[in-house]
């Protein structure tokens, strides 16, 4: 009788593992489908018309303000190396050039038009350090949103660091730097981002603190400074820069004078 009783409990056992495996079986190969979701909003009904206000208008970029390619001055020089570099030397009609530190022994280097060797202001005639700057006699420039591009070469420890001269009379240079590359480069970038140090003019190195918003609404001047002293016919150290574009608006100066004196 236990045996019989065994043996049932066996069989049914072994039915029941067998249903539940044929079970899961199925199962697997027809899952039950999800229940349906109602849309909605149907995936192909076209998109209302947006309301509210309209898209704020692109930003336009400021136009070139002005560029100089520099020129091979009149007068005769001795030395075919290094030709004076004065407001002779300068293309644009409108354009004034300013010096700082040992600025006036910069002198111009090169061949118009000449890739390997183009026409260049180089300081490596400058005893200490010397800068340039170009001065707009009409306008001021808005440098808010502007930039600055110019074609360079250095040599040795030299850099070259861009300075502006503000309205207000300070001249400040700027924490960008290009250094030593071995051919000529282009680099451009936007005063706005930059940090600015006050220049000392008579030295053209830098002084007091550091200033990380100047006003760039009405930039006098724009120009390039070399804070070291130049090592001659040599590639001890020197810098070189052959073209300059400034891209900004213009601040006419006699409507900014006008409203000064109100």
């Amino acid at each position: 009788m236990r045996k019989l009783l065994a043996s049932i409990t066996i069989t049914i056992g072994a039915a029941l593992a067998f249903s539940f495996a044929v079970r899961a079986q199925n199962a697997a190969q027809n899952p039950v489908a999800p229940a349906s979701r109602k849309e909605t909003v149907p995936w192909n009904k076209p998109e209302a018309p947006r309301t509210g206000a309209a898209p704020a208008a692109r930003a336009e970029r400021p136009g070139l303000f002005f560029r100089e390619d520099f020129k091979v001055p009149k007068a005769t020089y001795p030395d075919p190396c290094c030709m004076p570099f004065t407001p002779e030397s300068l293309t644009g009609a409108n354009l004034e050039l300013k010096f700082y530190g040992a600025g006036k022994d910069m002198t111009l280097v090169g061949v118009p038009g000449d890739d390997i060797n183009p026409l260049h202001v180089w300081s490596g005639l400058c005893p200490t350090g010397c800068a340039m700057a170009l001065r707009d006699k009409n306008n001021f420039v808005d440098l808010t949103k502007g930039k600055i591009r110019w074609i360079y070469k250095t040599s040795g420890f030299h850099v070259v660091r861009p300075i502006i001269k503000l309205a207000d009379g300070e001249i400040l240079i700027g924490d960008h730097a290009d250094a030593e590359n071995g051919d000529w480069r282009t680099s451009e970038f936007f005063p706005s981002e930059l940090r600015w140090l006050p220049m000392d003019p008579d030295r053209a190195s830098g002084w007091g603190n550091w200033i990380a918003k100047p006003d760039l609404t009405k930039v006098d001047e724009i120009g390039w400074v070399d804070m070291m002293a130049g090592a001659g016919h040599n590639n001890g150290g020197w810098a070189d820069v052959a073209n300059i574009e400034v891209y900004g608006k213009p601040v006419n100066r006699s409507t900014v004078q006008s409203q000064l004196n109100k």
